[in-house]
């Protein structure tokens, strides 16, 4: 091995209902140490895009920006984006997503006005790039209320959501900011959805958001109509770039008006965070999620992590809640072992109250393996 004092880079996801991608770093680290007390474990919660992309950029030292912002059914509240060296990354999830809702759900009138005040706060603050984090969305407004709140004008509609944009006649942009056009705009997503059709933002995903299957063919409607109107006024159509589906339509609107492009979520962040200097020297990096599935396989956080690693001829483990991936899967991702809390805690309930013990647990276990 590389050194007579291991150094782990501990670098999970979250553990949806159970700990933050930051709590999960925390309590292995601590297992590590517990067995190696010389260890050097550098602590490097990460994300894809979705809700924790923000924080894991303040575990990683950039500055918090507090703001008020309203939420996806329009009620204010307090909410943070991330910033440093002229960068913002603004978590849609954080501002105006369904982590902020709770048991409230409107899939026709949730909108994205919210982000669209963040993204303003950000430039008023003189950032020249901006990252949008597009997982967990609330809404399938296209965008729509992001754009209006940035100064565009959507014609002969009123009120916020999806469900309105289907009487929209033309959408103005003249009164888009003119601050705006020296910002570079990447969204962080791994979701490479068109607009419409089987594979759209409202076929897909509008059912997660609370949509009946009468109301998604309504949201269809109106994105197709909303996407016709975007096309006349900025003269392209997006509506099909991979990645235009990804949170309610938000990346189309993103792409077609702001000229953002898109990239693979988890690979930002771990741009961002500064993965390859932290796992450069390092013996073994550890990653994680909730569940290891097929899901994982598709560029969700642990696969992007087992990527780097393996590419800087660093060895990758990964701790999950569960795994219902096959020994030949978890070794094409690039795994070399895989913990679960699960072999830990059968029962699901007492494995999420439990779930910070059983990391230390297995903290422990991977200190236990380690060859150094």
């Amino acid at each position: 091995m590389r050194s007579t004092v291991p150094i782990v880079v501990v670098a999970p996801d979250k553990l949806k209902g159970s700990a933050t991608a930051a709590q999960a770093a925390a309590a292995i680290s601590q297992g590590i140490r517990d067995r190696i007390p010389q260890a050097v474990v550098r602590q490097l919660p990460i994300a894809d895009g979705g809700d924790g992309t923000v924080d894991a950029a303040l575990s990683a030292g950039w500055q918090r920006i507090d703001l008020v912002a309203e939420d996806a059914l329009g009620v204010e509240g307090p909410t943070y984006f991330a910033m440093r060296d002229g960068v913002a990354i603004v978590e849609l999830a954080q501002i105006c997503g369904l982590v902020k809702l709770g048991d409230r759900r409107d899939p026709m009138g949730a909108g994205t006005e919210g982000l669209g005040t963040a993204i303003a706060h950000a430039v008023e603050l003189g950032v020249r790039e901006i990252v949008i984090g597009l997982g967990g969305s609330a809404s399938t407004d296209g965008g729509a209320g992001m754009l209006r709140r940035l100064g565009a004008r959507t014609l002969d509609v009123e009120g916020r959501g999806g469900a309105v944009l289907a009487g929209i006649a033309r959408l103005d942009l003249s009164g888009l900011a003119s601050s705006l056009a020296g910002v570079a705009f990447t969204l962080a997503a791994d979701v490479d959805n068109p607009l419409l059709g089987p594979r759209g933002a409202a076929a897909v995903f509008a059912a997660q958001k609370g949509a009946t299957l009468e109301q998604v063919d309504e949201l269809e409607e109106s994105l197709a109509r909303w996407a016709a109107v975007v096309a006349e006024a900025t003269g392209r159509d997006v509506s099909d770039s991979p990645g235009a589906g990804a949170a309610g339509g938000a990346g189309f609107a993103a792409m077609a008006a702001l000229n953002a492009v898109r990239t693979s979520g988890v690979e930002v962040v771990l741009d961002l965070v500064g993965f390859d200097a932290a796992s450069r020297d390092a013996t073994l990096v550890v990653t994680g999620e909730g569940a290891l599935d097929v899901q994982t396989l598709e560029g969700k956080a642990p696969a992007g992590v087992a990527r780097r690693a393996r590419a800087a001829g660093v060895p990758v483990v990964a701790v999950a809640g569960r795994n219902s991936l096959r020994a030949e899967q978890i070794r094409d991702a690039g795994f070399d072992r895989v913990y679960t809390l699960a072999s830990l805690e059968p029962d699901s309930e007492k494995s999420i109250a439990r779930a910070l013990e059983l990391l230390r647990l297995i903290g422990r276990h991977i200190a236990d393996d380690l060859e150094f």
